[in-house]
């Protein structure tokens, strides 16, 4: 009895340290899916509007009209995304615009800028 204990604690503890690192890394790659989504909804708004939204319109342009210029010309009754996006880990994404450009990211699990592993920020850009 005493061995198949032993045999079942050598296996658990084997196994256990693969299985607690995969809500994170899940949320990782959830991110990265994310924002490939959210960069989407910003190239149509750009295809029906002439430009990205500002980094002060923010997200939020996508999901309601936008009230501070430049307005939007040809903007769609329901908006681009149903809601505001936020993170896996309940943060809302960062967005900036320069021009034709534009950045997200995600700040990661800890929600500050930089960091290593499960901290890392997570970015997506396009032009």
């Amino acid at each position: 009895m005493i061995v198949v204990l032993a045999i079942i604690a050598l296996v658990a503890a084997l196994i256990v340290p693969n299985v607690i690192n995969r809500p994170d890394q899940a949320r990782v790659t959830t991110a990265g899916t994310d924002i490939k989504s959210i960069s989407g909804a910003l190239k149509m708004y750009r295809l029906d509007n002439g430009d990205y939204p500002t980094t002060n319109q923010g997200l939020k342009a996508l999901v309601e009209k936008p009230t501070q210029p430049p307005l939007p010309g040809a903007y769609p009754p329901d908006g681009y995304l149903s809601q505001m996006p936020q993170d896996p880990w309940g943060n809302p994404y960062v967005y900036e615009s320069t021009g034709g450009r534009f950045a997200i990211r995600s700040l990661g699990k800890d929600g500050k800028p930089g960091g290593e592993g499960l901290d890392a920020d997570i970015d997506g850009s396009a032009r």
